[in-house]
C-alpha cells in the first residue's frame, strides 16, 4: 500500500480535528470535578451550620425552660410563705422552711418564731394569689428569681381585710434539686416578714 499525500493530509485533518475535542473533554472533567469539591464542600458548611443553629436553638431552649421552672419554683414557694392562718401555724411554718438549704431553714425558723408572736393576738389570716415571678439565670445552675404575690389579710385590727403585694428576691439552685437558697425583699435585704 502506497501512501498518498491526501491519505497523509486526510489522517492529519483527523488528528487536528480530534485533539481539540480532546482538549474540550479535559478542561470539562475539570470542571465537573472541582465543581463536585465544592458542592461537597458547601454541603459540609452547611450541615455544620445546621448543626451549631441546632445547637444553640437547644441551649436557648433549655435556658428558657430552667427559667420557667425556677420561676414556678419560686411562685409555689413565695404563695405558701404568704399565706397563714393564726389557727394552723404548723402548716405555716412548714411551708415557710420547706425546700430550703439547711443554713436558710434555720434562719427562717427564728423568723417564725418571732413572728409567731405578732400572728397569734392579732387573729391574722393570709390568703394569696400569684401576680408574677420573673428568673434571671445565674452561674452554675442558680437563679434569682423575683416573685410578686397578692395577699389578702384579716386580723383584729382590719376584719374587713386588706390587700397589698408581698415581693420576694430567692435564690433558686437547680442543681440541688431546686432548693430555696435566699430569701430578701425586692429592693431590701430581710426575710420574708409577712406581706409588704
Amino acid at each position: 500500500m502506497k501512501t498518498t499525500v491526501e491519505d497523509i493530509t486526510t489522517d492529519d485533518q483527523r488528528e487536528i480535528d480530534a485533539t481539540p475535542e480532546a482538549r474540550r473533554r479535559l478542561p470539562a472533567r475539570g470542571l465537573v470535578a472541582a465543581l463536585e469539591v465544592l458542592l461537597v464542600a458547601a454541603l459540609v458548611i452547611v450541615g455544620w451550620q445546621w448543626n451549631e443553629a441546632r445547637n444553640e436553638r437547644d441551649a436557648l431552649l433549655s435556658e428558657a425552660a430552667g427559667r420557667a421552672e425556677a420561676e414556678q419554683v419560686a411562685l409555689d414557694y413565695a404563695l405558701g410563705a404568704a399565706e397563714m392562718d393564726f389557727r394552723d401555724l404548723g402548716a405555716w411554718r412548714g411551708r415557710l422552711t420547706s425546700s430550703t438549704t439547711p443554713e436558710l431553714r434555720e434562719r427562717l425558723d427564728k423568723a417564725a418564731t418571732s413572728m409567731e408572736q405578732i400572728i397569734v393576738p392579732l387573729q391574722w389570716t393570709s390568703t394569696a394569689e400569684p401576680i408574677t415571678a420573673k428568673a434571671v439565670t445565674g452561674p452554675d445552675g442558680s437563679y434569682t428569681v423575683e416573685c410578686f404575690v397578692s395577699v389578702r389579710t384579716t386580723n383584729a385590727q382590719a376584719p374587713e381585710g386588706i390587700v397589698s403585694t408581698a415581693t420576694y428576691r430567692l435564690g433558686v439552685d437547680r442543681r440541688d434539686g431546686w432548693t430555696i437558697t435566699e430569701i430578701s425583699g425586692v429592693g431590701a435585704d430581710a426575710l420574708p416578714d409577712g406581706p409588704r
